[in-house]
């Protein structure tokens, strides 16, 4: 399927669940939207936290078309929204048209699901798209680096892989920099404060055999965990799994690294 198409079919709610194993030669990205006034110190805590929140791009404020999605509107591509409110989730929506303001800055942050295609084609077999299920997700101690209003806890995706294949998925991942890159951890999930691994806080659980090793990368979730913390005042985020989903190739994205 071609992004246009998977983009159309979002719009239409033809398609209304994530995004996980569509498209999947092509880039997705997370999405926060915040009102102008919180936009650079947002800026600011992505560059002091590039692993969790690599910037794909940034728009003008009010503007909601990418340049990397011909005739997008980020506004109505995405399978459904957060909206929070002092670190609330106070509604999720298929569509932000109508609490749309021209004001608001558009942040696109690079996706793990852009590398899962490479890992594919590594033969490493991810079991999440295998069983159509969203990528687990959890909150960790891992700290990020404070910006502003911005603080607060480190997201990360987490995939089993075979005990052997370990080293060749971290270095298929770390191709992609933009795109959360090379682990954050690997193996005991108690270390980064999991308590629990079959219950993770966003997205699905999938079995962690006697064979395999958990393997977690920091996840453009991450300012969700923030705005939650930190209690922004306003910010619209993608609902952990539902991408934007870019025209921009994988390979064309290799390239520019």
């Amino acid at each position: 399927m071609l992004p246009s198409k998977l983009r159309a079919d979002i719009r239409s709610g033809k398609h209304q669940t994530h995004t996980s194993g569509f498209c999947q030669n092509y880039v997705q990205a997370n999405l926060v939207v915040l009102p102008k006034e919180y936009a650079f110190d947002f800026l600011l805590f992505t560059t002091r936290n590039p692993k969790s929140c690599p910037i794909v791009e940034v728009l003008e404020p009010g503007q909601y078309q990418s340049k990397y999605a011909k005739e997008s509107d980020i506004r109505r591509d995405i399978p459904l929204y957060h909206i929070y409110e002092h670190g609330k989730l106070i509604d999720t929506k298929k569509s932000i048209e109508d609490v749309w303001k021209d004001d608001f800055v558009s942040f696109l942050i690079g996706c793990s699901f852009t590398f899962e295609s490479q890992l594919i084609k590594g033969d490493i077999p991810l079991r999440h798209i295998e069983e159509n299920k969203n990528v687990a997700m959890y909150t960790t101690n891992i700290q990020t680096e404070k910006a502003g209003v911005f603080d607060g806890p480190m997201v990360v995706s987490m995939r089993p892989v075979p005990n052997s294949l370990v080293q060749k998925a971290a270095d298929i991942t770390s191709l992609f920099p933009k795109m959360h890159g090379s682990p954050v951890h690997i193996g005991d999930p108690t270390e980064i404060g999991i308590q629990d691994i079959t219950k993770p806080d966003f997205g699905d659980f999938v079995e962690i055999r006697e064979d395999e090793t958990p393997m977690f990368w920091a996840c453009g979730v991450t300012p969700q965990a923030v705005a939650q913390h930190a209690k922004i005042p306003y910010m619209i985020t993608h609902s952990p799994g539902c991408m934007f989903v870019t025209d921009w190739k994988n390979e064309d994205y290799l390239h520019e690294t």
